[in-house]
């Protein structure tokens, strides 16, 4: 497999798009493309496996460590690997590069095309571009430019090529057709959007036209095969899995974890009437409840059949957006609380719409209080990002902490524990945390 690694100056400089496009693009030249994603996202990857027809896979050195970035960059399967980039090419962890991009092009031995959406620049361009490449030595492959006009284009490849001596593989035109919506947690989900494939076989042909996607695939270099140890051992349980438009983020490693582990069934909270048969544990992962609670509240046997296993001590773990379907309400912005009991209820409290991210970015989890679920200890790595938080009565296990760039520590309480089940906001990846899901499905 040949790989090659897409970054940007900073958010927002056309990365995805330019992704995306450029897996269709090959794709229809006939090879088959393994996508990744650098980061804790789950919505560009889904994303991707829309695009490419095989499962995108996260490379994240903070949840994951560095053995797990390349046992899951590994498993994946394909003549191309593209992987896409997080935020700024050096941007991480605090003021330094730490579980950058740059960091993980440096551990996987792979080469970046630059993404840059330039307006009204010319030789400043080319000074941030020198300016990226030297920074830290950094294998820079060459430029592709965004949303711009075929006039602006020439005039910056010239300068860029002279200045930077380094090549301009081409550019995507200005096109409002290739838009994608936005929502609190970021892009909408590529399930909602109804006209995602036509968007992007758009933007392919585009590519084709604008980009030399032949000289672009010669910056593709062979890949490495690293080591994969992350394996558990076979239980034969019966997991259930909530997968539906609500609860769509997972890492593919973790569904994968725990298919080794016994038999997963998929099941939707929005459309199947109860709960699979006989399960010993399940998972709740993360999505856009709150966008989907029409659906959740009426399934009223769905959420009786919820409530009536976790009462009866069924084992399960519920991240972020699967915490708050199983407290009793989740109130918007404008409505006032009451006492509703619209979703699963099992917490007894409620989730609440903010304006505002809580808790955002990279921390580390402590149990400190004795439970029957996880030892008291334990230390996980973690990712928070959600625009609600949530007034519960239950018991908390966790103590979270996350250290600021100044070194001052922030810390608070999360991590429910009621009968078997946790639920928190956290959003933790099995890889870099094994000891967490075999505590948990003992």
């Amino acid at each position: 497999m040949k790989g090659i690694l897409i970054s940007s100056n900073a958010s927002g400089g056309g990365k995805t798009t330019i992704t995306l496009g450029l897996m269709k693009a090959f794709k229809n030249r006939g090879y088959k493309i393994q996508g990744y994603k650098v980061g804790p996202d789950y919505i560009d990857p889904a994303f991707h496996s829309k695009i490419t027809g095989t499962t995108s896979r996260n490379l994240d050195l903070h949840l994951m460590g560095e053995e797990g970035v390349k046992a899951s960059f590994s498993r994946g399967k394909g003549d191309l690997a593209i992987v896409e980039g997080v935020m700024g090419f050096y941007d991480g962890k605090g003021i330094g590069e730490e579980s950058s991009t740059y960091e993980i092009a440096e551990l996987l031995n792979l080469p970046t095309v630059l993404v840059l959406s330039p307006k009204a620049q010319v030789a400043t361009l080319c000074a941030q571009i020198n300016g990226i490449r030297d920074y830290k030595n950094a294998n820079i492959a060459g430029v592709i430019l965004n949303n711009i006009s075929p006039s602006y284009y020439m005039l910056l490849k010239k300068a860029i090529e002279t200045n930077c001596n380094m090549p301009v593989f081409g550019y995507l035109p200005t096109d409002n057709r290739l838009s994608l919506e936005s929502r609190h947690l970021g892009l909408v989900q590529s399930s909602e959007i109804k006209d995602i494939e036509e968007k992007i076989e758009i933007c392919a042909k585009l590519l084709e036209e604008k980009v030399d996607l032949d000289r672009l695939y010669e910056s593709f270099v062979e890949t490495k095969k690293y080591k994969d140890t992350f394996h558990l051992k076979r239980e034969n349980l019966r997991i259930g899995v909530t997968y539906d438009k609500a609860f769509s983020f997972y890492y593919k490693e973790n569904l994968e974890l725990l298919e080794e582990i016994g038999e997963v069934i998929y099941f939707s909270p929005m459309m199947d009437k109860e709960l699979p048969k006989n399960l010993d544990f399940i998972y709740f992962g993360g999505g856009y409840p709150e966008v989907f609670m029409k659906e959740l509240k009426e399934n009223i046997s769905m959420r009786e059949s919820i409530l009536s296993a976790l009462e009866n001590g069924v084992k399960a773990y519920a991240e972020c957006g699967g915490l708050m379907y199983l407290t009793q309400a989740i109130y918007s912005l404008d409505e006032e609380a009451c006492h509703r009991k619209d979703l699963v209820s099992f917490y007894e409290g409620s989730t609440y719409m903010s304006t505002k991210l809580q808790n955002f970015g990279y921390a580390k989890i402590v149990i400190n209080k004795e439970n029957d679920l996880l030892p008291l200890g334990l230390k996980i790595n973690c990712h928070e990002f959600h625009k609600s938080y949530v007034d519960l009565k239950e018991e908390k296990i966790y103590e979270v902490r996350k250290e600021s760039f100044t070194g001052k520590l922030k810390t608070w309480q999360c991590g429910y524990v009621k009968n078997n089940t946790l639920g928190a906001y956290a959003h933790v990846h099995f890889f870099g945390n094994l000891e967490f899901i075999n505590e948990l499905l003992k």
